[in-house]
C-alpha cells in the first residue's frame, strides 16, 4: 500500500464508518497515535478506537498526500461531521482544547471540523506498521 491508497482507505472506512476496514489497514501488531500520548496497538484496541465513528453522521472527509516514500508518507485530511451523540460530544470535549459551544444538555449537538495531518509507515506487504496523527478541532452549530 502506498500513502495514496491509505488515505483513499482513510477517507472510506472514516465516511464509510468500517470499524473492522480501519483495522484491517493494519499489521496485526500496528500502532494508531490519535494523538501524541495515546495509541491504540492491535486489531482490538484499533476497532473499539475507531468505534467512535458511529456516533457521527454526514461525515465529508478530504486529503491531500503531503510526502511519498517507498515505506511510507504524510498527508493532510480535514473532515465535518454531523456529531450524533452526548456521549460523543463527551468524549470531544474531554480531549479538546478548543472553545465548546455554548449550549446545555440536551440542546441541540453541534457539527465538528477536524484538520489534521498523518505519518504512516507500511511493512513490505503494504500493511500500516504506524500511523501518527495530529489534529485539532472546531466545533459550531449550523
Amino acid at each position: 500500500m502506498s500513502i495514496h491508497d491509505f488515505m483513499a482507505a482513510y477517507k472510506r472506512v472514516w465516511e464509510g464508518q468500517d470499524s473492522a476496514g480501519f483495522a484491517d489497514l493494519f499489521t496485526p501488531d500496528g500502532q494508531y497515535h490519535n494523538t501524541p500520548f495515546q495509541v491504540q496497538v492491535g486489531r482490538a484496541q484499533l476497532i473499539a478506537y475507531w468505534d467512535r465513528i458511529l456516533l457521527q453522521r454526514d461525515i465529508h472527509l478530504d486529503y491531500a498526500v503531503l510526502a511519498e516514500t517507498p515505506d511510507g508518507g504524510i498527508g493532510h485530511w480535514h473532515v465535518d461531521y454531523q456529531v450524533a451523540s452526548e456521549e460523543l460530544f463527551e468524549i470531544w470535549a474531554r480531549s479538546t482544547g478548543t472553545g465548546l459551544p455554548d449550549r446545555k444538555p440536551g440542546d441541540p449537538l453541534p457539527r465538528l471540523t477536524l484538520d489534521g495531518t498523518l505519518q504512516a509507515s507500511f511493512d513490505a506487504a503494504g500493511l500500516a506498521t504506524e500511523v501518527r496523527i495530529w489534529w485539532h478541532s472546531n466545533a459550531y452549530m449550523p
